[in-house]
């Protein structure tokens, strides 16, 4: 197993059905939960342990879900709002270090509930218009679709939350 993509990288489909992006939107409605369950009881030492040679710590890992999350909420609300969006990129490996990322990883959590609690109501509210919406990504100038972000964060949530449970296994972490 690649310790970077404990469950694979990610795969788009061309197309998905109204079922599949009602279950990628349960999956990111649930983590939140997931993650806080994922790491109570962890120590400082032991959130502060990377979860791979060289990459973040457990704690970075938690900063980073709503860091990352909220820009994909904005990004859908800048596409669901206007004709194809050019989308802001941002440096996650800087913000990953900015000064709160040392904070207690409940705060993240905290954060992470209400903003899953909010972008779920927006992801079910969106129209099969909305969900072939798309923006323009700067680093690609790619088009991307609706859809395909839905799936693209379900699988970045579960990633990132199988960082944390297989860094917990490999060492034996209750």
């Amino acid at each position: 197993m690649d310790n970077r993509y404990p469950i694979g990288t990610f795969k788009a489909k061309e197309s998905y059905t109204k079922e599949e992006i009602q279950n990628l939107i349960n999956d990111i409605e649930a983590l939140p939960k997931k993650v806080e369950s994922a790491i109570q009881g962890m120590s400082d030492d032991q959130l502060d342990t990377p979860y791979r040679e060289g990459g973040w710590t457990v704690r970075q890992v938690v900063h980073h879900l709503p860091d990352s999350h909220m820009n994909a909420y904005v990004r859908m609300k800048w596409t669901i709002t206007e004709d194809q969006p050019r989308i802001k990129a941002y440096d996650e490996k800087a913000w990953a270090t900015t000064p709160e990322t040392k904070l207690a990883p409940s705060i993240s959590i905290d954060f992470l509930k209400s903003l899953h609690t909010k972008w779920a109501a927006l992801m079910r509210g969106l129209s099969e218009g909305d969900l072939s919406r798309a923006f323009i990504h700067p680093e690609t100038d790619k088009l991307v679709k609706m859809d395909r972000m839905i799936g693209l964060y379900a699988w970045h949530g579960n990633h990132h939350l199988a960082h944390i449970t297989t860094l917990k296994e490999k060492m034996g972490w209750k």
